[in-house]
Formats: C-alpha cells, sequence, structure tokens
C-alpha cells in the first residue's frame, strides 16, 4: 500500500520555485519523487503558476498606412488554411 504524501512548507516552496522558474510537471515531479499527478494537484492548490511569457513583438508597423486591396500580406492572411490558400487575389474582369 502507498504511503501517505504529507506535503510540508519546504516542500510547497521547493515546487513553487521550481514552477516559478519555468519548470515542467515532469522535472518537478523527478525532482521531488512523486506522481505527475500529485505535482500538479498540489501545484493547483498552492497557486504554483508558470511566469506570464513575454509579449511577441509585432513584426509589423503599426503606424504604417493601410495596405491595399489584394495585398499579398493581407490577401495571404485571410485564405491561410482555406481552399483559397495559395491562390491569387481575384481581381475584376473587363467586360
Amino acid at each position: 500500500m502507498p504511503h501517505p504524501l504529507i506535503w510540508t512548507e519546504p516542500r510547497d516552496s521547493q515546487l513553487r520555485r521550481m514552477r516559478a522558474e519555468g519548470a515542467s510537471w515532469d522535472d518537478i515531479s523527478a525532482t521531488l519523487r512523486i506522481s505527475r499527478w500529485a505535482a500538479i494537484e498540489r501545484g493547483r492548490r498552492v497557486n504554483a503558476q508558470k511566469p506570464p511569457r513575454p509579449p511577441i513583438p509585432s513584426p509589423v508597423d503599426l503606424g504604417r498606412d493601410p495596405l491595399p486591396a489584394g495585398h499579398c500580406l493581407s490577401w495571404g492572411i485571410l485564405v491561410a488554411g482555406t481552399v483559397l490558400e495559395g491562390a491569387a487575389y481575384p481581381t475584376a474582369r473587363e467586360t
């Protein structure tokens, strides 16, 4: 029969510190010699969270003028993942 897991303040502190440093639950469970699920549950109870991700800088100058209709950048974003992906922007036909 498994032994009951006793959580102490030093173990809780170590769990919080490792999680704040960005350690995965697998790394934490291996260090504390507990199951991954026990580490996750205890982390949830003591509010051990990963640090927030740094914001990703925008690759586009947001102060630029609007792009014209059918510009390859805006058209590519609009049709990505659709049946139109890779198709050229449809232009008006002369009659």
